[in-house]
């Protein structure tokens, strides 16, 4: 269990710091890749959303031969319901065990973005931007749809994922969850900024909360619930599709 552990903190630590790396380079000022001022132009999102999609690619590369690289505690969640309901042996030590390791691996990954990146935070002066390479923030505040958002969005990552992968927990390849996550980005994304993993959000907003980061603000606490609670119940909703529409109605009708 330690090397599931392990596998699971690495595999994060990589998302994150390739994620939210890319969302410095982007955001932060007199970086080559600042949305305004550097050579990234006015195509943020898109390098936003391609970058973020090669790092899952990456953290899945890293975790994938250890830990079936879950990397997601709503992925983890849905294979533990996969598991309970369908006689795996994922239960609820497991469980923990990887929730814990995804949970360390974010906070470990966003801490090397703020140290490489460490020059820019003194030159941004937008704390929203500070914050906004950490964690997500909806573009419309509305408590209720981006709660919706998120499971929307979890929802189509764990229905598709469980799909590409024919089912938990044989989790699909990296490239195909990469482009999964690609497409999430692109047509779901731009309403909460698609966090998808509770680990991913959480575990950078802690850091945040606690780096010494000049000239940072709040982390917004107040939102910081929608990103872990939405993705849980959208990746529970999703395996719940899979399990019981595709595997017991749709796969018989089809044989």
């Amino acid at each position: 269990m330690a090397e599931k552990f392990l596998s699971e903190v690495l595999g994060t630590m990589i998302l994150i710091l390739l994620g939210d790396g890319v969302v410095a380079g982007v955001l932060l000022a007199k970086t080559k890749a600042n949305m305004t001022t550097g050579v990234g132009g006015s195509n943020g999102w898109i390098v936003i959303t391609f970058a973020w999609a090669f790092a899952v690619f990456s953290g899945i590369a890293v975790a994938g031969q250890f830990s079936g690289a879950h990397i997601n505690p709503a992925v983890s969640l849905a294979v533990f319901l996969d598991s309970a309901v369908n006689g795996g042996k994922f239960g609820v030590d497991s469980l923990l065990v990887y929730w814990a390791g995804q949970f360390v691996g974010a906070m470990i990954g966003a801490f090397l973005v703020f140290l490489h990146y460490y020059p820019h935070w003194v030159e941004t002066e937008d704390k929203g931007l500070k914050l906004a390479v950490f964690c997500t923030a909806p573009a419309i505040r509305n408590p209720l749809w981006n709660l919706v958002s998120e499971i929307v969005g979890t929802f189509a990552l764990v229905f598709i994922g469980f799909s590409l992968a024919g089912g938990a927990p044989a989790i699909g390849g990296a490239l195909a969850w990469a482009f999964l996550v690609l497409v999430i980005g692109l047509s779901l994304g731009p309403t909460t900024g698609y966090a998808i993993n509770p680990a991913r959000d959480l575990g950078p907003r802690i850091m945040h909360a606690i780096l010494p980061i000049p000239g940072k603000g709040g982390s917004d606490w107040e939102y910081a619930w929608i990103p872990v609670v939405g993705p849980l119940v959208g990746g529970a909703l999703g395996w719940v599709a899979f399990n019981y529409l595709i595997t017991n109605y749709v796969a018989k009708i089809l044989g």
